[in-house]
């Protein structure tokens, strides 16, 4: 039995995509970070959880490849050379990408006031328009490691869509249109309905 905590609008999409793609029976609990439902399952309050036989997963990414490892889908057979590429782009990604724009949600809303500044922004999204520019040069087929979908396509296009929430322009028309291919799959479109 699978449970997912979290809402769509957090990096709880990213498992409820892989949940619908996968096509697995679970049960979603649509909640906040810090909501009661996450009692005694997270000591960061941080969504999304993910309760498997009775354990709960915390992180969206270890949520993702625990769930590709445990289908064999949407990932490379741990071990070989083709995972550990994926891994690194994987990385890559939330780096350059989750990382800049966690930075500046916490500049904008999550911080203390006094804490927050404001300046910090202009430059995190001049590093993320240069990010995906690079890793599209990194692209290999309709999806980043060739024609089939894969863990960091998930985490990249879950911070494609987050980046147009927090105002990050971008100006690359290679990864528009990969986002939108990928925002065109059932799986997706189930996910995002799902709240």
């Amino acid at each position: 039995m699978l449970t997912l905590f979290g809402s769509s609008s957090t990096r709880a999409m990213r498992a409820l995509w892989m949940l619908e793609e996968l096509g697995l029976g679970f049960d979603h609990v649509p909640c906040p970070p810090r909501a009661p439902e996450l009692s005694g399952r997270t000591v960061l309050g941080k969504v999304p959880v993910l309760e498997a036989d009775g354990a709960d997963i915390t992180d969206s990414t270890a949520i993702l490849t625990y769930l590709a490892d445990r289908e064999g889908r949407f990932t490379a057979p741990a071990g070989s050379v083709a995972r550990a590429r994926q891994d690194a782009l994987t990385f890559q990604i939330l780096d350059e990408f989750d990382a800049l724009l966690w930075t500046a949600a916490r500049h904008t809303f999550i911080l203390p006031q006094e804490h927050r500044i404001p300046a910090i922004k202009e430059p995190l999204r001049w590093e993320f328009q240069r990010n995906v520019d690079r890793l599209m040069q990194r692209m290999e087929g309709a999806y980043l490691m060739g024609d089939d979908l894969t863990i960091p396509d998930i985490v990249a296009v879950h911070c494609g869509s987050w980046a147009k929430v927090a105002k990050f322009p971008v100006e690359n028309a290679q990864f528009t249109a990969y986002c939108d291919r990928a925002r065109a799959r059932d799986g997706y479109r189930r996910a995002a309905a799902r709240d």
